[in-house]
């Protein structure tokens, strides 16, 4: 029984205030996103590729995919306002991208499969990490690549997290943001890695949040905010360097056997 952390009308509310249009690149997103870029130009193939992104609203990542590597996008998301905000996001920014809105835990989800399936801040939404992954890889073609990415919410950034902002903690399965973790579906599902690494370096802008806004709180957010303001733009030597227990960011890369 998979137990989902969030339900579809938070994610309504949360795209509702997306605005548009929106796509990143390496000259106008945060350094996080950039370590995420530089490893899609290192281990994937460019081409007319079919990918499809899980959760993928409101698809700015489909949008780097498309321009950068040539793929042909599609995005599958049980959000109707994610679902609405991707359709147009594509439309102003021109990418002949299809959007699919339902449920990837639905017995009646009916998709083709794609050569590349990917989601990035998506499965740590949810209680069992090794079903929520098989459910990627039922929608992947024998022999294609399966990318993911999750938040590390765990080390400093739980330290601030979990006394900035409890519920946002609430929200995620901490044990899905643990490389070793990541073992048991490896196996399960009988994948190939071709990278699995934290990225990102130090990054403060994971625990730049505050919901619970005591005085201690707004000391502790204030420093969150120094350290946000030191590490992003400066010393970025020093994101060469990753960790648990201080890493913005875990992906991995996988092949699908035949």
């Amino acid at each position: 029984m998979q137990d989902k952390l969030t339900e579809k009308g938070y994610w309504d509310e949360y795209w509702k205030a997306v605005e548009l249009p929106l796509e990143i690149s390496h000259r106008n997103s945060p350094p996080n996103i950039c370590a995420e870029l530089d490893v899609f130009e290192h281990y994937l193939p460019a081409g007319e590729l079919e990918v499809l992104e899980i959760g993928g609203a409101p698809g700015q990542y489909l949008v780097w995919f498309h321009k950068k590597l040539g793929y042909k996008v599609s995005c599958l998301d049980y959000s109707e306002k994610g679902c609405e905000k991707t359709r147009e996001n594509f439309r102003l920014l021109k990418i002949p991208g299809r959007v699919y809105c339902g449920d990837l835990f639905s017995d009646a989800l009916r998709l083709p499969r794609f050569d590349l399936v990917c989601s990035f801040g998506f499965v740590e939404h949810f209680s069992n990490l090794t079903e929520v992954v098989s459910r990627h890889m039922d929608l992947l073609k024998p022999g294609g690549l399966l990318v993911l990415g999750v938040p590390n919410l765990t080390g400093i950034n739980h330290w601030f997290l979990k006394r900035l902002d409890p519920d946002l903690l609430a929200a995620h399965n901490l044990k899905s943001m643990d490389a070793e973790n990541w073992d048991a579906f490896e196996k399960r599902l009988g994948l190939e890695m071709v990278f699995k690494q934290y990225i990102g370096g130090f990054e403060p802008a994971v625990f730049l949040k505050c919901s619970r806004k005591s005085l201690r709180n707004r000391m502790l957010f204030l420093v969150a905010r120094v350290l946000h303001r030191i590490f992003h733009n400066n010393l970025k030597g020093l994101r060469k360097y990753n960790s648990k227990k201080f890493s913005g960011y875990l992906m991995g890369i996988y092949r699908k056997p035949h």
